[in-house]
């Protein structure tokens, strides 16, 4: 199976993988609306979020049950190595192509 990073997908890893242990689906959506400056959906997320654990990318558990969520529980994402491997192979590969146009004059 290929394993292929689409950019929207990027964006919640490396999120997921900046909140370190932290990463649920709102306070992923609040983070990256905060950077982005741009409203945002939380079933985007969402899916970005499932897709990425089909891929391997990242994993899931639940948090407790709390009375202030009606009894639900969170569900907290973490990269995998494998997620943090494709996030270093992505930012490499960005660095590379950037080196690129570094060398044209645009004067």
């Amino acid at each position: 199976m290929q394993r292929t990073l689409g950019e929207f997908e990027e964006l919640v890893l490396l999120m997921v993988a900046a909140l370190h242990g932290e990463a649920y689906g709102v306070s992923i959506l609040e983070n990256l609306e905060l950077r982005l400056q741009k409203k945002m959906n939380i079933s985007a997320v969402h899916v970005a979020l499932k897709r990425l654990e089909e891929k391997g990318f990242v994993k899931s558990k639940f948090g407790g049950i709390s009375a202030e969520r009606g009894g639900r529980r969170k569900k907290f994402y973490v990269v995998t190595a494998l997620g943090k491997r494709m996030l270093d192979e992505t930012y490499a590969l960005r660095i590379s192509l950037y080196n690129e146009i570094t060398k044209v004059s645009f004067s």
